[in-house]
């Protein structure tokens, strides 16, 4: 069996009874945490006005981590480049190359990572921005990458300081098959968000972008990362009493109650409905949880499934010392 690349996706996620400074430490003590254990890359991202992903300057927790960290890759995943002058970006993300060498990705959605009305105030125009988000991606590439900016187009002779011996590597992220078909057009690496759509439509935006793929300098061949959420316990039944307070805020979404994350005991406290119930049978038949074992052997089974080399593991945990754990048990199963 081919061997699996494993990285990590944190969103400083807001915890009951915690603040949210503590969640944005905490994520800078996981990706230290993380690099020791042997992880390829830490990712975070960007949310805006969200009661429980409180992490919305990707840029700025990235420079603390890469002064904390000497090995493992730092990345975006990703900054919401409608929202934003892809020239501001590629200059922000020069600086940390600058600061990371060769350590540095760049992923970019065109999502508004808030709700309509965070998006208006993060940009008056954001439909207007979603639908340049094509060339904003292309000027990147300019302005990260070195590659020529259309004719005619108002950017030549601009260059996006500090310059090196290296740059960041620019992705396109998405969960569906608008990001695929980018990706594919411009011969950028591409990441599918699968635990935002729980692997639904997964197989057909893989296809796409492997299918319509156009090789680029310096990516001559399609490279697909699948990002899951996936959480391991030294024993499965302690692994599924963690994944109550993950199951309980899907649940909560779902009827537009948006919160910090509870604890095993204060989502025991709140005894399901029989509506509640059977969408939970539906959560816990596809989860990716259990011992490490049996969660590495369903990363294999979903790596195999869709032809995938490295996978982006994202962990939800009310207590940092079983999220940390859990990152643990799967570094011993694939390291």
């Amino acid at each position: 069996m081919p061997a699996i690349t494993l990285s990590v996706l944190d969103q400083s996620v807001a915890v009951s009874g915690s603040t949210h400074d503590a969640a944005i430490r905490q994520t800078l003590a996981l990706a230290r945490h993380c690099e020791t254990l042997g992880y390829h890359r830490f990712w975070v991202s960007e949310h805006h006005s969200h009661p429980s992903i409180v992490g919305s300057a990707p840029e700025v927790l990235m420079a603390a981590i890469a002064a904390t960290t000497t090995r493992i890759r730092i990345g975006s995943a990703g900054v919401m480049l409608p929202h934003y002058s892809a020239l501001k970006v590629a200059e922000q993300f020069r600086v940390l190359e600058a600061l990371a060498p060769g350590r540095i990705d760049l992923g970019v959605g065109r999502a508004p990572g808030s709700d309509f009305k965070t998006a208006r105030l993060l940009n008056n125009q954001p439909q207007k921005s979603a639908d340049d988000f094509p060339v904003q991606v292309r000027e990147l590439q300019a302005w990260v990458g070195g590659v020529e900016l259309p004719e005619g187009h108002p950017g030549h002779g601009v260059t996006a300081n500090p310059m090196g011996p290296s740059h960041p590597t620019l992705w396109m992220l998405g969960s569906s098959d608008y990001g695929a078909q980018l990706a594919a057009h411009f011969g950028l690496p591409y990441a599918f968000a699968w635990f935002i759509t729980d692997g639904q439509g997964a197989d057909q935006a893989l296809a796409l972008y492997r299918k319509l793929y156009r090789p680029s300098p310096q990516h001559p061949k399609p490279e697909a990362v699948l990002c899951v959420w996936a959480l391991a316990a030294d024993t499965e039944d302690e692994a599924w009493r963690l994944f109550s307070s993950r199951a309980r805020w899907k649940l909560d979404r779902n009827r537009g109650a948006l919160g910090a994350l509870l604890s095993p005991d204060e989502v025991t406290a709140r005894a399901p409905n029989q509506s509640d119930a059977l969408e939970l049978d539906r959560l816990r038949s596809t989860a990716l949880v259990g011992n490490g074992e049996q969660v590495a052997a369903k990363l294999r089974a979903l790596a195999a499934r869709y032809e995938v080399g490295e996978l982006g593991v994202i962990t939800w945990v009310y207590d940092a010392a079983a999220q940390r754990r859990s990152y643990e048990l799967l570094a011993r199963e694939f390291f």
